[in-house]
C-alpha cells in the first residue's frame, strides 16, 4: 500500500484546499491521472498521481485546508489485496481535521460526493445546488444564482458550474467582489513571500542582449501566409524554442538549487509567465520545449494560457518549470529585470519588439529593423557572467536562422 500526499505545486504553496475527488475507493489509476481538484492561492489545479494502483482509502474530505505533504489518499500497488481491517491514520493532517474510516467504496463514494451527489433541498429564494457544485463555485468565485441548472427540477450541477467557469468571460458572470478581493490578497502574500525568498537568498545577476529580429519577423510572415488565424505561429513561441535550443549549451541555466547544491533538469521545462485576468501571475511550465516542432509547441502554449486564465491547470504544470521565460513585449516595456522563482537558477526575459537602429555587422551599414531586448536573470552560485554572455549570444544567433528552430 502506499500513500497520495498533496504535493507542492509550486516554491510559494504551503497548503492547499481540496476542492473535489477526482476518484473513488475501488477505482483503478493511472500514473499521470487527474485523481483530485486542489486549491491553491492562485488557481485551482488538477493535481494527478505518480504511480499506478487502486483506490482504497480517501482520507479527506472536499473543502478541507491541508499542509503540502499531508496524506490524501491510500492505494493498493498492482496485484496486491485489501487489507481486512483498515486503521485509522493521522499523519499529515491538521488537529481537529475529518478523517475517513475505511468504509465500503460505494458508501464511502456517497459519503463524499464522488458518486451522483445529493441535493440540497429547495430553499425559497435560493438555488438548488448540489454540495460538489457549492464548494467549486465558492471556489471559482461563481455566483450560483446567475447559473442555470441542468439537473433534475433545475438542480445546479458540478458540471453547470465548470462551464459557467469556462464560458464566463462571455457571459459575464459576476464575480462577488469580497471572493476577488480575498483571492488576490492571498495571490499577493505567496507571490511576495516567493519573491522575498528570492531576493534574500539568491545572488541575482542581470545581463541584455538586444537582438535583431529581421530575418524571424520576415519568416513568421512568409509561414503564417497560408495558414488559419488559430494555427499561426507568434514571435513567443520562437522565443521558447531558441531558449530551450540554447539551453543545451547551459545547463548550469536549467534546473534548481537545493539542499546547497545544483541539479541539473533532463529536459527543458519553460515555466511561461503568464497574468491572470484578475491579477496576479502563474508560470505553469511547458513540457519538453527544445523537442517539439514550432506548430505543437504554439499550440500547447495557446491551450497554456487558455487554460491558466479558465483556472484549469496540472500538478505537473505548477511543479516542475526548470526555468522561467517571462514576455513582458505586450506590455510595452522596453526590457525586464526578472527576479528568479526559487528553486529555478534562472530567468530569460523579453521585452517590446519595435523598429530600432542597428549596425550590420558583416558591412557595416545603420538600418532600422525589428529588435527584442532579451535578459538573463541567473543565480551566481550556479554560474557566472561570462557563461550567460555566452547563452545570450547563443540566443541571439539561433534568432537569425529560425527556420532551423
Amino acid at each position: 500500500m502506499f500513500e497520495f500526499k498533496l504535493p507542492s505545486l509550486g516554491a510559494d504553496m504551503d497548503e492547499g484546499k481540496l476542492l473535489e475527488w477526482r476518484v473513488k475507493p475501488g477505482d483503478k489509476v493511472k500514473k499521470g491521472q487527474v485523481v483530485a481538484v486542489v486549491d491553491t492561492s492562485k488557481a485551482a489545479v488538477d493535481v494527478e498521481i505518480w504511480q499506478d494502483g487502486t483506490v482504497f482509502e480517501l482520507l479527506i474530505e472536499p473543502g478541507t485546508r491541508l499542509p503540502v505533504g499531508s496524506v490524501m489518499a491510500t492505494l493498493l500497488e498492482e496485484g496486491e489485496s485489501a487489507p481486512t481491517r483498515k486503521p485509522l491514520t493521522a499523519r499529515g493532517a491538521r488537529k481537529g481535521e475529518a478523517r475517513r474510516r475505511a468504509t465500503p467504496p460505494a458508501a464511502v463514494a456517497a459519503e463524499v460526493g464522488v458518486a451522483p451527489p445529493a441535493v440540497e433541498p429547495a430553499l425559497a429564494g435560493r438555488a438548488r445546488v448540489s454540495p460538489a457544485a457549492r464548494k467549486r463555485a465558492d471556489a471559482l468565485g461563481i455566483d450560483i444564482v446567475r447559473v442555470a441548472g441542468s439537473g433534475p427540477g433545475g438542480v445546479v450541477t458540478l458540471a453547470d458550474i465548470e462551464h459557467a467557469a469556462a464560458t464566463r468571460t462571455v457571459t459575464a458572470v459576476a464575480v462577488p467582489a469580497e471572493v476577488m478581493a480575498a483571492r488576490q490578497a492571498e495571490m499577493r502574500r505567496t507571490i511576495a513571500a516567493a519573491m522575498s525568498r528570492s531576493k534574500r537568498e539568491i545572488p541575482h545577476y542581470y545581463l541584455f542582449e538586444t537582438i535583431p529580429l529581421a530575418r524571424a519577423s520576415e519568416w513568421l510572415t512568409a509561414t503564417n501566409a497560408d495558414r488559419p488565424i488559430t494555427e499561426r505561429i507568434l514571435m513567443a513561441a520562437l522565443f521558447l524554442k531558441a531558449v530551450a535550443i540554447a539551453l543545451k549549451g547551459f545547463p548550469e541555466l536549467n534546473g534548481f538549487y537545493r539542499n546547497e547544491r545544483f541539479e541539473p533538469a533532463d529536459a527543458v521545462h519553460a515555466g511561461v509567465a503568464i497574468s491572470l485576468r484578475g491579477g496576479g501571475l502563474v508560470a505553469p511550465a511547458l513540457h519538453d520545449v527544445g523537442s517539439k516542432p514550432l506548430p505543437v509547441l504554439m499550440r500547447e502554449l495557446s491551450d497554456l494560457v487558455r487554460r491558466t486564465r479558465a483556472g484549469s491547470l496540472r500538478s505537473s504544470e505548477m511543479s516542475d518549470p526548470t526555468i522561467t521565460v517571462t514576455n513582458l513585449g505586450e506590455q510595452g516595456v522596453e526590457a525586464v529585470l526578472g527576479v528568479i522563482y526559487p528553486p529555478q537558477v534562472a530567468l530569460v526575459g523579453f521585452g517590446r519588439v519595435a523598429p530600432r537602429p542597428v549596425v550590420d555587422e558583416a558591412d557595416g551599414i545603420l538600418q532600422v529593423v525589428p529588435t527584442v531586448t532579451a535578459s538573463l536573470a541567473a543565480d551566481h552560485r550556479v554560474s557566472d557572467g561570462h557563461r550567460g554572455a555566452l547563452f545570450l549570444g547563443a540566443l541571439r544567433e539561433l534568432l537569425q536562422h529560425p527556420r532551423d528552430l
